[in-house]
């Protein structure tokens, strides 16, 4: 990052919350720079539960007293981390960080990949500004089999980043193989040829979403940030069944939000799984709501306006 710096004499630096490191180096370099995130924000905030888990949002006592001994416990988590990290910091003469939540107040700004109500009401950090999700990806025509197809349509996806969510999409060709549904199941990291295919079904590696999306009824998730906004944007409601990393998070707001349910993976089973798409259709308008507020957040136009705001004299509209 600092060699790509000192090359390209960059006028703004755009990285990304995971990129701890290049951050550094960014904030370092002395350019103008933000954060982006494409998860929920960790940060701790008065009604927001402890993020990690998935836990419902809760004032209650038992739910506060919960949060407060689990974010009293997070240094010793990450003490490891933090204190290398910290050393790189002192290395480029950068002030070390107290606490994790540091990683994400330091930028003058950050873009936040989501919006409310997906998100929960909370008191943002003041330099968070929601966008809404990025959703472009290259154009892509309807296939000619979605165009004859008039059966509802399910979109069922795994991770793209290997885990073990194969289970997902068993269960569901065998939880819709006699439904009136066309199942279409998109296994990313999984053998399309380790899944038994009923005839109402196709399975993929990978087909592009935009179009199945315009079409779909629902969606069956692994809880992906971006597959479930990607979902909710076009007004289509999830079924979120989480496996590991922020999915937890994402499967919960997909519930908190009324735009879709979450189902445990421990609890997944085919006549749970038919059950859950059953109250997840009826999760339609909850997630219209959802895209509705995407929209307003103002989107790539409003992430643009934001960074220029910090490499122009005059700061920009950069939307809600």
């Amino acid at each position: 990052m600092q060699a790509a710096i000192e090359a390209e004499r960059p006028d703004l630096i755009w990285v990304d919350t995971n990129a701890t490191g290049a951050a550094t180096a960014a904030e370092a370099s002395g350019v103008p720079w933000a954060h982006y995130m494409p998860h929920p924000h960790p940060a701790p905030a008065p009604g927001v539960p402890v993020f990690g888990p998935g836990f419902a949002p809760s004032t209650s006592q038992l739910a506060r007293l919960r949060d407060n001994t689990m974010t009293a416990l997070k240094p010793l988590a990450f003490h490891s981390f933090m204190r290398n990290h910290n050393s790189r910091r002192s290395a480029l003469g950068l002030p070390t960080f107290s606490g994790i939540e540091d990683l994400y107040a330091v930028a003058p700004l950050l873009i936040q990949f989501s919006a409310e109500p997906f998100e929960y009401p909370r008191e943002w950090p003041a330099n968070v500004r929601l966008v809404g999700p990025a959703l472009w990806k290259p154009p892509a025509p309807e296939p000619e089999w979605l165009t004859a197809e008039e059966r509802p349509i399910v979109l069922v996806t795994a991770s793209t980043e290997y885990q073990d969510d194969a289970k997902l999409i068993r269960v569901a060709l065998e939880a819709f193989a006699n439904e009136p549904y066309a199942i279409i199941a998109t296994t990313a990291a999984h053998d399309p040829e380790d899944f038994d295919v009923p005839t109402n079904a196709r399975v993929e590696r990978r087909l592009p979403h935009r179009p199945i999306l315009r079409r779909a009824a629902a969606v069956i998730s692994h809880g992906g940030m971006g597959t479930t906004q990607k979902a909710l944007a076009a007004g289509v409601p999830v079924c979120a069944v989480p496996f590991m990393r922020d999915q937890f998070e994402v499967a919960r707001r997909v519930e908190h939000c009324g735009g879709g349910t979450l189902l445990a993976p421990r609890r997944l089973r085919p006549d749970r799984l038919r059950a859950a798409l059953q109250e997840t259709i009826g999760c339609r308008a909850g997630a219209e709501r959802v895209r509705d507020a995407f929209e307003q957040a103002g989107g790539a136009q409003a992430a643009a306006s934001a960074l220029e705001s910090l490499v122009t004299s005059e700061p920009q509209t950069a939307g809600p």
